[in-house]
């Protein structure tokens, strides 16, 4: 039931549209899992709910990413009384044992091994009115959720918020600029106050790139190219210098390692 999920499973039941109910998501998922980010991402065809570690999860990534994903698929369905099926789930970890269960489990199509994580449904279905809807419902409720989220990130270091944001990403990294207007800042005053807390934009940006390419390369889900590519470096001979000054070893040989550690 979406009342499982507190304040903000109100909300979402109580969205206008899909549309609404995403975007309160989207913005506000830190309030139930603070491990995980939620976006969502429209194509041709599809809009993918889309979900995405915030920190190292190797350990527990399967069984989270599975439970939050079906969690969300069932709030879906309840908020839009089945009018809004899901065509796809998508997993970036191989099929496991269990795999031929899957396609019960959720309802639909599962595939394994891709780039992203999440579900998919028909872009029509976004603006469709939702019988459950009740706008006054729904201001309060999102009223509510912004003054926790408020809170929650009243105390975080601003480097903080700046690498919370670097990770949130589901592609490439925001920029100077676009980091300084999403913390309501100048560039030079984001600056100015990086420097005050010992760091920089720069030292957080290679910092998030260090973390998430050791996630990757131990997870074995990508190329080393397409890991490349993803934090960024448009030339693969930059990451593996970089990745030799981080650990010491190239990256071929830190993953080669991982896995014989792990077998």
């Amino acid at each position: 039931m979406a009342s499982a999920h507190g304040m903000l499973g109100y909300a979402a039941m109580s969205s206008g549209t899909l549309r609404q109910a995403l975007d309160v998501v989207e913005r506000y998922a830190r309030l139930r899992i603070s491990l995980l980010a939620i976006t969502h991402d429209e194509r041709p065809g599809e809009v993918r709910a889309c979900y995405r570690p915030t920190q190292p999860i190797a350990a527990i990534e399967r069984p989270l990413l599975e439970a939050v994903v079906l969690s969300t698929m069932r709030v879906l369905g309840v908020i839009s009384m089945g009018a809004c099926p899901v065509q796809r789930v998508s997993f970036t970890f191989a099929a496991p044992e269990y795999a031929s269960l899957a396609r019960d489990l959720f309802g639909c199509e599962v595939r394994y091994n891709q780039s992203w994580t999440g579900f998919s449904v028909h872009p029509d279905a976004l603006d469709v009115p939702l019988r459950l809807a009740d706008p006054e419902a729904f201001a309060e409720a999102a009223r509510i959720c912004q003054r926790e989220l408020d809170k929650l990130t009243a105390n975080e270091s601003l480097a903080a918020r700046v690498r919370r944001l670097m990770l949130e990403q589901t592609s490439g990294f925001p920029s100077l600029q676009v980091t300084a207007r999403l913390v309501h800042m100048t560039p030079r005053t984001l600056h100015r106050h990086l420097l005050d807390e010992g760091t920089s934009f720069r030292d957080l940006l290679e910092e998030v790139r260090h973390t998430l390419a050791v996630e990757h390369l131990k997870s074995g889900h990508f190329a080393i190219e397409e890991i490349a590519f993803t934090l960024g470096y448009s030339d693969l001979a930059n990451f593996r210098r970089a990745f030799k000054r981080w650990e010491s070893v190239p990256p071929s040989e830190y993953r080669a390692r991982h896995q014989r550690a792990a077998g």
